[in-house]
């Protein structure tokens, strides 16, 4: 394992662990902890060897936003430091070339939830909730948190969490489609390791440009979206996964990918 400020990696065959390390502070985002991600996330990113990442919190709470204890400079523009620092952290899940899974325990709450809701898919202890804390504070939602819940449930339902500052629990969330399974608090790493292992043995090309395409799809209409799919089909047709998945089906036995 490798520790670079308030974050650690480590790596367990195909499968890259992220782990949020502040958990005296509950995870909660300062300087240090920003630019770790980054750095860990490039890195991943471009290793070739991962297959799927997993992102978690260490102690009790996934990420319980931003650190407001954290002393900010008199002349602090929250504008550039938004899309300076945090965005292309955010931007770094989401364009990933591999998918990524957060693990959520406890509170993902302002900017933490930010994180969680931009990963490809989202596994949720039971005692963990999402929760948009910034009216309480006379803010409003940053990190891309209001498109994702836009997104996924809705606008009215979205304005209604912003506004109100409710938390949702993990049961809700899954109802909503804001993650993809709940599990009993032991069982959360477990679940995301079995998870991330099953997306390691699946073909990485199609995994990629599965994940563009449906970001694409986001924001794009029918006719646009079906000449994206047939152009990044006809990559991954091209592929020597294509190829071996074809052999591996008339063989009748399990492919063995390479992600070329």
């Amino acid at each position: 394992m490798s520790e670079a400020l308030s974050v650690t990696t480590s790596i367990q065959g195909s499968i890259a662990i992220i782990c949020f390390n502040r958990p005296q502070k509950l995870n909660a985002f300062d300087q240090n902890q920003r630019q770790a991600f980054r750095d860990a996330a490039n890195k991943v990113n471009a290793d070739e060897s991962i297959r799927a990442v997993v992102l978690m919190g260490e102690g009790r709470a996934f990420s319980a936003g931003a650190d407001l204890s954290e002393v900010m400079p008199d002349d602090l523009d929250v504008e550039q430091g938004l899309i300076q620092e945090y965005k292309p952290a955010l931007m770094a899940i989401t364009q990933a070339p591999k998918p990524w899974i957060s693990a959520v325990n406890g509170a993902a709450a302002g900017i933490g939830s930010a994180f969680a809701m931009a990963c490809d898919l989202t596994v949720m202890a039971e005692n963990a909730y999402l929760y948009q804390a910034f009216s309480a504070i006379g803010l409003i939602p940053d990190g891309g948190a209001t498109w994702h819940l836009a997104q996924t449930v809705g606008r009215k339902r979205a304005f209604e969490l912003i506004a109100l500052g409710t938390k949702l629990g993990a049961q809700e969330c899954l109802q909503l489609g804001l993650c993809n399974r709940v599990v009993a608090d032991v069982k959360l790493f477990d679940e995301a390791m079995t998870l991330a292992n099953e997306l390691a043995n699946k073909a990485p090309l199609a995994l990629r440009y599965a994940k563009e395409v449906l970001n694409e799809a986001m924001q794009s209409n029918l006719s646009d979206t079906f000449d994206y799919e047939a152009k990044l089909q006809k990559i991954c047709t091209d592929s020597e996964d294509a190829k071996e998945g074809s052999r591996a089906f008339l063989a009748k036995r399990k492919a063995q990918f390479s992600g070329r």
